[in-house]
């Protein structure tokens, strides 16, 4: 194992920020891994910290396979993260909305140039990423439906051995993240998306580093035994329900993320926070499974507090 600085800020009241990356193997650039780039993604840095982890003692085995080189980037933004803040702490702008970054722009757009000018030779690219919603999530991949996607990418989705894959039509402000950039560039770019973001769950962490290890064997990096995973549905993002408030108040869930519900079924209630009666039902629109879960229990309206898949 290599360690290496990527990128390096220096800070006028503090220690340098060093965006620091672990190389195992060597020769081409074949797979970079990357974590936080946001102060709350707890889970997503912990993820990557047990692929630096395993990788290492792969590595001593002499697993990895010759002239094939992997790079972990477990987090890029420790300064948001320190004060438990989810976007950049001066300016509250977020790395993920700045790729490919500019040299001579603001503190996140130079932080995304130093990390995307590396980043971007590696012919695989992996993100743990997170929603824009705090909540669980049944864990799954994603890829960008760009112009630079080819049939066989999509194909790929099944190699991580998680239950769904999604296929997002982008939107603009998708062409400043890191995995559509990344396409753009030339890289077959993915995100994973674990159960949690803030927390660290020991089985969603586990089943994310299978599922990228599983990825890593697939595509002939790693010389390694390891369970093939759940078969992997494929479809697009568009086919999700997305079940919102009505009316803000405090809500009651009824079912969890992977209940399996019917059309009608009772997902939960909002309470008048004030006279503590129920003022809303939300019910399924579809036979489905609960894909999302929003876990803030104060909640405004028009909040999304469920996805779900349908069946069919």
């Amino acid at each position: 194992m290599l360690k290496k600085i990527i990128f390096s800020i220096k800070s006028p009241y503090r220690q340098s920020m060093d965006i620091i990356g672990y190389v195992f193997g060597g020769g081409e650039n074949s797979c970079c891994i990357v974590g936080a780039l946001r102060g709350n993604e707890i889970q997503q840095m912990a993820i990557c910290a047990q692929l630096v982890d395993t990788l290492s003692r792969i590595e001593e085995k002499g697993c990895i396979e010759k002239d094939k080189s992997i790079m972990v980037i477990p987090c890029a933004n420790y300064y948001s993260m320190n004060i438990g803040k989810r976007f950049w702490t001066m300016d509250n702008t977020d790395i993920n909305r700045m790729f490919p970054g500019y040299e001579l722009g603001e503190t996140t757009q130079r932080i995304a140039d130093g990390l995307f000018k590396t980043i971007k030779e590696y012919r695989f690219g992996l993100q743990m990423a997170s929603f824009y919603q705090e909540g669980e999530f049944l864990p799954h991949v994603k890829v960008m439906d760009t112009a630079s996607k080819k049939r066989e990418d999509y194909n790929s989705l099944s190699d991580f051995g998680l239950p769904y894959g999604l296929i997002r039509k982008p939107i603009p402000y998708d062409t400043a993240t890191l995995n559509y950039n990344w396409q753009i560039w030339g890289s077959e770019a993915y995100s994973l998306f674990a159960t949690y973001i803030n927390h660290i769950g020991n089985q969603s962490t586990q089943t994310a580093v299978n599922a990228a290890l599983r990825f890593l064997i697939s595509k002939g990096m790693l010389k390694w035994n390891l369970h093939p995973g759940s078969h992997t549905r494929i479809l697009s993002e568009d086919a999700i329900w997305r079940v919102s408030t009505r009316h803000a108040g405090i809500l009651k869930k009824h079912v969890s993320v992977g209940d399996e519900v019917k059309a009608d079924d009772l997902l939960g209630r909002i309470i008048h926070p004030l006279e503590g009666n129920t003022i809303a039902r939300i019910s399924s629109p579809v036979d489905g499974t609960v894909f999302f879960s929003f876990n803030k229990q104060l909640v405004m309206e028009h909040t999304d507090v469920f996805n779900i898949i349908p069946f069919v």
